[in-house]
C-alpha cells in the first residue's frame, strides 16, 4: 500500500502530495513541525506534541488554521489511512504560499501530516553506544530564533550533523553562545556523575524534548537523583555515563566523545535502567 499524506483536509498518494514552490516553508524555512512516534497503533504523547506545536507557532506569529483537536484528528486519520502500527509522524505547519519577498501577510498556512517509517541509529548501537563529537557549529542564539521553537529551519543542526558524519560519527554535541553544552543535532543530552542524573536546562538553548521530559519523570519515579545543571565539555568528558534522548532516537548511550571513552566504554547501569523504563512506558 502506498503511503498517504494529509494536506489541508485531503489525503494524497505520497507521489501526488504537493505544495507550491512559493510556500514560505520551502523558500525561507518559515514554519514549525513535530516528529511523533506511533507505538502499537497509538500516537505516543500526542497531546504534548500538539501543545508544543502550537507554542512554536505562537512564538513565530504563525496562526494554525485548525484547532488542536482538529489537528489531532488529522493525525489519527492519517495513521489509520496508512494502517501504521509502529512508525513515525511528521506534522508540519508552513507559512504557506505567498510572494517571493519575506512579507508573510498574503500567505495561507499549510497543514501537512506524513506517516512513515524512520530509523535513526542501527540496532547494535543501542547495546554498544554511540561515538559522537562536539560540533564547531553553535546552537541558535536565543535572541535570534529561540531553540525552543521547533522550526523548519534546521540549517545549523544539519551543518553540525554533516560535521559529525565527516568524523565518522552519527551525532554531534552543539554548544550555546556561552560555550556551554546545549544539546545534540536531533537529541537532548544527559550525563550521570556519581549517581546523579543531569541535563542542561531550557535556558541553555535547548528544545524541551518530549522524550527528555518523560525520562526526567521516569528517573524521579525510580528515585534516581536528578538535577538540571549547566554543563561544560569537561563535565561531559568526565561523566560516568552519557546518553541521548529523542522521539526518533528514544534512549541511547554514548560511549565515546571527541575520542574520549565515557565511563567504562559501555552502556551504563542508569542508562540501561532508564531505557528499560522507557520501553515499558511505551508498551503501557
Amino acid at each position: 500500500m502506498s503511503t498517504r499524506v494529509w494536506i489541508n483536509g485531503q489525503l494524497f498518494d505520497k507521489y501526488e502530495a504537493k505544495v507550491s514552490v512559493y510556500d514560505h516553508g520551502f523558500l525561507y524555512g518559515d514554519g514549525v513541525f513535530e516528529g511523533i512516534r506511533i507505538y502499537a497503533g497509538k500516537v505516543f504523547k500526542h497531546k504534548e506534541h500538539i501543545d508544543r506545536l502550537y507554542e512554536s507557532a505562537k512564538a513565530i506569529a504563525l496562526t494554525i488554521p485548525l484547532t488542536p483537536e482538529q489537528v489531532m484528528q488529522a493525525v489519527e486519520e492519517t495513521v489509520a489511512a496508512n494502517k501504521k502500527v509502529d512508525g513515525y509522524i511528521r506534522l508540519i505547519v508552513s507559512r504557506g504560499a505567498g510572494s517571493l519577498g519575506l512579507d508573510p501577510r498574503k500567505c495561507e498556512p499549510n497543514v501537512i501530516v506524513i506517516v512513515d517509517d524512520i530509523s535513526i541509529y542501527p540496532k547494535e548501537l543501542y547495546e554498544n553506544g554511540l561515538e559522537i563529537i562536539t560540533s564547531s557549529y553553535m546552537r541558535n542564539h536565543p535572541n535570534v530564533v529561540s531553540p525552543r521553537v521547533k522550526s523548519m529551519n534546521y540549517l545549523n543542526n544539519i551543518l553540525a550533523k554533516m560535521e559529525a558524519i565527516r568524523a565518522n560519527c552519527l551525532e554531534a554535541i552543539m554548544l550555546n553562545h556561552k560555550g556551554e553544552v546545549a544539546e545534540c543535532t536531533a537529541d537532548n543530552l544527559f550525563i550521570v556523575r556519581h549517581g546523579v542524573l543531569k541535563t542542561p536546562p531550557t535556558d541553555a538553548g535547548i528544545l524541551e524534548g518530549i522524550t527528555r521530559n518523560l525520562v526526567i519523570d521516569l528517573a524521579k519515579e525510580a528515585n534516581i537523583p536528578f538535577t538540571e545543571a549547566t554543563l561544560t565539555r569537561h563535565d561531559v568528558y568526565i561523566a560516568d555515563e552519557v546518553f541521548l534522548t529523542g522521539t526518533a532516537a528514544e534512549v541511547i548511550a554514548v560511549t565515546k566523545i571527541d575520542g574520549r571513552t565515557i565511563g567504562s566504554g559501555k552502556q551504563g547501569p542508569i542508562t540501561k535502567q532508564l531505557r528499560e523504563l522507557f520501553t515499558a512506558s511505551i508498551r503501557g
